[in-house]
Order: C-alpha cells, then sequence, then structure tokens
C-alpha cells in the first residue's frame, strides 16, 4: 500500500475544523485514502446508500465516529443536514469526512453551505515523494491514476481512453457542461496539442464554430473537473512588453500523452513537443508537492515578448522564486547565465533549475537539481 504524501495534513485538519473534504479528480485514490483514515462509510452515488444514511442520522450525529461521505457533490440536500449538524455541537471536530470529484468552483453546495465550518485538501493522483526515485520516468510517461499505468503498465492507453469517455459523456454532463460529447471531445484533444503554450480562447473558438466565452466558460469545466491548469502570467513593472495570456497544462501528462498518441518513452522522446511535456509535468509535481504539506504559494509563469521566459514563478508574498524547467542532464553555464537575468528582471530570491543531472548545485540563491531533490528540498 503506497502511503498518501497528504495523509498527515488530512489528519491535522480533522484536528481544527468539524469537516475536511477531499476534492480531486475521480479515481485518483481520495475513496483508498479516506478508508485508510478510517471511518463509516457512505457512498452517495448510491442510493441505497443514501438511504441507509439518511436512517441511521440521528443515532450517527449521536455518536462519536468520523462519518465518510464519497462523492459528496452527487447529494446536495445533505449540506444544509451537514451544517446543522455541525452548529449543533460547533467545537466538535472530526466529524466528517467529505470526498468530492470536483472544485469548489464547480461544488457551489459546499462554499455556500459549509463556509468557515469546512477546510478543503485537494488530492492528486500520485506524486514523486509517494514512489520511488527511479520511477520518475515511469512516472511522466504514465501519469499518476493508480490503475492508469503506473502499478501495471499494461493499463496505460486503455484505462485513459475509458476514463475520457466516462467524463465527456457522463460526468461533466452531470456537472453542468452544455457542450455535446462531440465538442467535448475536440477540445479536449486540441488543447492537448496547446499542452504548454499560450491559451487563447478566440482561436480555439474558431476551430469549434464558438464564441471566445463559451470556450473559456467550457475551459473552465475541465478545470474543475481537474484535467487542465491555467497558469496566469507574472506581472513586474520592467521595462519590457510582457506576455499577458495564460498557459494550458494537462494536469495529468499520462492522460495528455495518450490524447496525443504516445504509447511508449520512446516516443514520447521522438516527439517534438517532448519539453513542453517535460516542463507541465515537472509544474505539476511542484505544485502537487506543496499542496500536499499544506505549504502555499502563488504560481505563475513570466515571459517577455522579446523571449525572456521564466516557466514557474512562485510567489511566497514576502519573496519570489524563480524556476525553470530543462529536459536535460548537462546543464550549461550558458543556461544558469540566462535563468539568472530572467530571475533579476522579477527580483526574484532564489533561483532553481530542473533538469535530469545526477547531482545538484546549490548555493544561497542558487540550485540546479533533478525534480526528486528539487521536491525534497520544497517541502524541508
Amino acid at each position: 500500500m503506497i502511503r498518501r504524501e497528504h495523509t498527515s495534513l488530512i489528519r491535522q485538519r480533522l484536528g481544527k475544523f468539524p469537516a475536511v473534504a477531499i476534492l480531486g479528480p475521480r479515481q485518483c485514490g481520495k475513496t483508498t485514502l479516506a478508508k485508510q483514515i478510517g471511518g463509516t462509510y457512505f457512498d452517495l452515488e448510491q442510493e441505497g446508500s443514501q438511504a441507509q444514511l439518511d436512517a441511521q442520522w440521528n443515532k450517527l450525529m449521536a455518536g462519536r465516529e468520523l462519518i465518510i461521505l464519497d462523492e459528496a457533490q452527487s447529494a446536495p440536500a445533505i449540506f444544509p443536514r451537514l451544517r446543522g449538524a455541525i452548529d449543533e455541537h460547533r467545537k466538535r471536530n472530526g466529524r466528517f469526512l467529505l470526498l468530492g470529484s470536483v472544485s469548489p468552483a464547480l461544488m457551489k453546495t459546499v462554499s455556500e453551505s459549509l463556509a468557515g465550518r469546512l477546510a478543503v485538501v485537494e488530492l492528486s493522483p500520485f506524486i514523486m515523494p509517494e514512489l520511488p526515485h527511479n520511477r520518475t520516468d515511469d512516472l511522466w510517461l504514465f501519469g499518476g491514476y493508480p490503475q492508469g499505468g503506473i502499478l501495471d503498465k499494461a493499463m496505460f492507453g486503455p484505462w485513459q481512453d475509458s476514463y475520457l469517455k466516462a467524463l465527456i459523456h457522463r460526468d461533466l454532463p452531470a456537472w453542468g457542461l452544455p457542450a455535446k460529447a462531440k465538442t467535448t471531445e475536440r477540445l479536449i484533444r486540441m488543447l492537448a496539442a496547446l499542452h504548454g503554450q499560450t491559451f487563447n480562447a478566440s482561436q480555439l473558438g474558431s476551430a469549434l464554430a464558438l464564441d471566445s466565452k463559451t470556450v473559456a466558460s467550457h475551459c473552465d469545466y475541465l478545470e474543475g473537473a481537474f484535467l487542465i491548469r491555467r497558469l496566469l502570467p507574472y506581472f513586474a513593472n520592467i521595462h519590457k512588453r510582457l506576455v499577458k495570456s495564460a498557459k494550458v497544462f494537462w494536469r495529468d501528462s499520462g492522460l495528455m500523452h495518450v490524447l496525443s498518441g504516445v504509447n511508449n518513452i520512446e516516443q514520447l522522446f521522438s516527439k517534438p513537443w517532448v519539453g513542453q511535456s517535460w516542463e507541465g509535468f515537472v509544474i505539476e509535481q511542484t505544485l502537487e508537492a506543496l499542496a500536499a504539506v499544506g505549504k502555499r504559494a502563488q504560481a505563475f509563469f513570466f515571459r517577455t515578448s522579446d523571449g525572456y521566459e521564466l516557466d514557474l514563478v512562485l510567489d511566497w508574498g514576502n519573496e519570489r522564486w524563480a524556476v525553470e524547467v530543462k529536459l536535460t542532464s548537462n546543464p550549461s553555464p550558458d543556461m544558469i547565465a540566462r535563468l539568472n537575468k530572467v530571475a533579476d528582471m522579477i527580483d526574484a530570491s532564489r533561483r532553481i533549475l530542473v533538469c535530469r543531472a545526477a547531482l545538484p548545485i546549490e548555493n544561497d540563491t542558487l540550485l540546479v537539481a533533478n525534480p526528486a531533490t528539487w521536491l525534497k528540498k520544497l517541502v524541508e
């Protein structure tokens, strides 16, 4: 059994809040993790489980055992009852563990009914700190979904196809996406081709015969379902024109690879966009590793119109870190010099070059390291 990095954070939140919501994509391991924590489990997608919860409600509310409510967005009527139960014994913490497959932006009933009573923890598929160091390329190729190939490589491809079909035809419409399935599938494939590039809703709309506002709205649903991430640009007061459009990334590299026709690591390295795939993988691992331990930083990218760029800017409030990602095992002095030059533009206190080098280079302001070393130092 693989221990999830989020376990300690969830236990901490349960000690401080009456309810904790574990949100994340379908089949990323929420149910398994919740059952490891322990409690009385109800799957609210099942009518029988909803009826059982209703019948046992008074007994459960009088008890002291943690109550786990899986796929909570399927039963919005439960949230007012939860609010009443929490308010009746406001000082009791660790009573409810809610699991959901959509973000708070799509779970409006949560934000409206349980505001101030609920802590939210976002669970991702497997991340690098949860796996042996020699599995980095496997995680990059297959993605982190437990059933998507990382535990059984024969599942890579067929599992992703089935997963996306279920989202397109069942889940996204149920969560409110008004698009036809064929339109959603086309949009998803186009976004896979745009992985690591700037997001232009007008161009996507022209290809789909939709207006830009509709495309942006559809992408909101894809983002709310944890499929894509739109990374906003960082604006600095410098005498250069800056790129103002967001960059779009697939959050799980395995899904993006299957959509792009990649079957193995050799094919991946042969693709002209392999560097963008590696960049998105490292960025997502970085942000998910921070989320797993409850560390918070605002994430951006930085690019000037004349080509100076940082793949990731981490803004901690009192300082900024400049992160550049390269698919090389032999970083050159020129790479480091350029990183420092661009980092100076935003007054970054730390400069990080994440690559595939075996041994790290580090001083007071600079770190050159592979992803495993970078993530370890990030969460220290």
